[in-house]
């Protein structure tokens, strides 16, 4: 049975590369560039089962054609990782919008029309940016669950980078579920979607600790790197740990419990005075070298918002989730190992 990754080389994706491969599936992936695609797989070894395609760009709606022309009946799985999260952009629909939007509407009319008759099932990696209200995050009142859905128009989320992405995951996964049901007489496939909250753990491989890394895992990052009397920045969201998001991933799609669900990965709520507690309890290498700030007066210990309840998604996953201290230790220790603090 072979699986097919978009966006093979992400953060999230490497780590559900890994897992695959740990259970013998056989993996096509997709990276924008033949060099992306060398370097990942040298980094696994030139395993004979991992494979990759080059797809330049994603919001071309005919990006995965030759990916599925050439492979489309032997893939039965497809995971749809690929998807633009940047916030340091200078156009939000060509940058964000409509490559998340594309990329989702591109994917899905490539099986249609190359292997409506193999694929069995689709995860789409969305985002619980998705499904929340940014309007309403500090709201104690309100309560964000799978059945919830970002209230942004096409329009009004261009007020910023921040708010137009999490337009484009809305918009992305919104189209995914309207296509099943307009095509649900063409294609065979099932969808299940995942909506991880902010992701946090440490890269799959060493060598991608860089001075400045992905989006979420940047905020440790710049934690470890401020001086004690540096402004602690704000903020305010759910945790997960990447390799929790990659193992629901396969558990998505082996599981029949899961078809038709969209599922928010997420182990509870955090805000920088938290990971910060982490950071100066745990590495003695930082003490006197960051801020203090709070300690213990982050959402760890009191309810500074609105309410994530995914007791759905954690009953039909069936495992549990890392905590906060295991999450923030695995990334800080992986950084400071890499320049040589630790």
């Amino acid at each position: 049975m072979s699986v097919f990754i978009s966006g093979a080389n992400g953060f999230i994706a490497q780590h559900i590369v890994d897992l695959l491969l740990k259970e013998d599936y056989k993996v096509i992936g997709s990276a924008r560039s033949q060099e992306k695609a060398d370097d990942l797989r040298k980094a696994f070894g030139n395993n004979p089962n991992f494979s990759m395609e080059i797809v330049p760009d994603i919001s071309k709606l005919d990006a995965f054609d030759s990916v599925f022309q050439k492979y489309g009946k032997d893939i039965k799985i497809v995971l749809h990782t690929a998807s633009p999260f940047c916030f340091d952009i200078t156009d939000n629909e060509r940058d964000l919008l409509i490559p998340a939007l594309n990329g989702v509407k591109g994917i899905l009319n490539s099986i249609k029309k190359y292997a409506a008759d193999s694929v069995d099932r689709v995860v789409l990696t969305s985002s619980f940016a998705a499904m929340f209200d940014i309007s309403k995050e500090s709201d104690k009142s309100a309560t964000f669950n799978e059945e919830s859905w970002n209230p942004a128009t096409w329009e009004n989320c261009q007020v910023d980078a921040v708010n137009a992405y999490c337009g484009s995951k809305k918009f992305a996964e919104e189209a995914a579920w309207k296509f099943l049901e307009e095509n649900r007489n063409v294609v065979k496939f099932q969808l299940t979607a995942i909506n991880p909250v902010c992701v946090f753990g440490p890269q799959m491989f060493d060598k991608d600790v860089k001075r400045h890394l992905n989006t979420s895992c940047e905020f440790v990052n710049n934690l470890i790197h401020l001086s004690p009397e540096d402004k602690i920045p704000e903020f305010y969201g759910g945790y997960i740990d990447v390799r929790d998001v990659a193992k629901a991933h396969l558990v998505a799609f082996q599981k029949n419990e899961t078809i038709g669900q969209r599922l928010i990965i997420s182990e509870g709520r955090c805000t920088m005075q938290d990971i910060l507690d982490v950071l100066n309890d745990d590495f003695p290498v930082l003490k006197g070298k960051i801020p203090v700030g709070k300690p213990k007066t982050g959402a760890t210990y009191n309810t500074l918002g609105a309410t994530l309840d995914n007791t759905k998604t954690k009953k039909l996953l069936g495992f549990k989730f890392r905590n906060l201290k295991e999450t923030i230790d695995d990334t800080a220790s992986q950084i400071l190992k890499s320049e040589g603090k630790l």
